[in-house]
C-alpha cells in the first residue's frame, strides 16, 4: 500500500553542511560508522531509507543568516542537528574548526559588510562589554541596506564549544549573544545531564525567533521534532507515524509559509505498517 504525504519543496542539495561533510570524509583515513545504528542511510536526511523524511524538508528565505563552526566530527554524525538548520535556513553556512588554523572563506564571511556576525555562547563566561541579548540596532550606513543578522554557532559538544570559543581569536572581536530561554531543552538524540544544554538546532530557532524569524523558527523547531521521530523510529526498528501532532504541524506550517496547500507524491510506508 502506499500513503500520501504532503511535499514540501525539497531544497537544491548539496547544502553547506553537506558538502562539508564530503569534505571531511575525503580526508578521512578509515572509513565513518555512526555508532548504534544501520550504516547504510539515506544520503540527504542520515536515516534509514525506509525512514526517510527528505519528502517533508523544509527551506525558507531569511534575512538572517546562520554560521556553523563545527567540531571536527560533527558534519559525520547522523545525529547532528545543525544539518537540519542548513535544510531550513537558506543561507547557511558550515566550516569546519581547527585549533591551529582558519578556513578563510570563514573570515571572508565574518568580514562581508552585509552581515553583522554575532557569536552564540553563554555570557556567564565572556566579559560584560561583549555580551549583548538582543540584537544591535539596524543602522542604514551610507545608504547601503541595514546589516543582516548572522549567528555563529559552535557545533560540537559542550566541553568542545568551550574550547572552540577560547581557542578562535577571529571570533574575539564580535558581539556575543547570550540566550536565555525560559523552556528547557527536549532534545532525545544524545545524553545531557543539564536541560540548559541546547542542542545546535534549539539554539538556532531560538536565534530565529529573536530575530523576528518566527515562522522560521517554528518550521526548524517541528522539523527537529519530525527528525527526531524518524531517527528514533528506524533505531528501534519501528514504522514512522506520518500523521502525529510534528507531521501534521510540519506540513501547516509550510502551507503557510508558501501561501498555499504542498503537493503530494506517494511514499511507500515501511514494511510493519498495514
Amino acid at each position: 500500500m502506499t500513503k500520501m504525504i504532503p511535499q514540501i519543496p525539497v531544497a537544491t542539495m548539496p547544502h553547506a553542511v553537506s558538502r562539508l561533510r564530503a569534505e571531511r570524509l575525503a580526508r578521512a583515513v578509515k572509513p565513518f560508522r555512526a555508532r548504534g545504528g544501520p550504516s547504510e542511510r539515506c544520503p540527504g536526511c542520515r536515516v534509514m531509507h525506509s525512514h526517510c523524511l527528505c519528502a517533508l524538508r523544509p527551506n525558507l528565505p531569511t534575512q538572517a543568516g546562520m554560521c556553523l563552526l563545527m567540531a571536527d566530527i560533527e558534519p559525520l554524525k547522523p545525529s547532528n542537528t545543525g544539518w537540519l538548520i542548513a535544510d531550513v535556513v537558506a543561507d547557511t553556512f558550515a566550516y569546519s574548526w581547527a585549533r591551529t588554523s582558519v578556513d578563510p572563506r570563514l573570515l571572508t564571511l565574518l568580514a562581508d559588510p552585509q552581515w553583522q556576525p554575532y557569536v552564540v555562547f553563554p555570557g556567564e563566561f565572556v566579559t560584560p562589554d561583549r555580551v549583548v541579548t538582543a540584537l544591535l540596532p539596524a543602522a542604514v550606513n551610507a545608504g547601503h541596506p541595514a546589516k543582516r543578522p548572522l549567528f555563529v554557532l559552535l557545533d560540537a559538544t559542550w566541553a568542545e564549544a568551550g574550547k572552540m570559543f577560547r581557542k578562535s581569536p577571529y571570533l574575539n572581536h564580535l558581539p556575543v549573544l547570550s540566550l536565555h530561554p525560559e523552556q528547557i531543552s527536549t532534545y532525545r538524540l544524545r545524553r545531557s545531564t543539564h536541560t540548559n544544554h541546547f542542542c545546535t538546532s534549539e539554539v538556532g530557532a531560538l536565534c530565529l525567533a529573536l530575530a523576528s524569524e518566527v515562522r522560521a523558527a517554528e518550521v526548524l523547531a517541528t522539523y527537529l521534532d519530525v527528525f527526531t521521530h524518524h531517527y528514533l523510529q528506524a533505531k528501534n526498528q519501528q514504522p514512522v507515524n506520518w500523521d502525529d501532532a510534528p507531521h501534521q504541524r510540519l506540513r501547516g506550517l509550510c502551507g503557510q509559509v508558501l501561501g498555499g496547500q504542498p503537493q503530494v507524491l506517494n511514499a511507500q510506508r515501511h514494511p510493519s505498517q498495514p
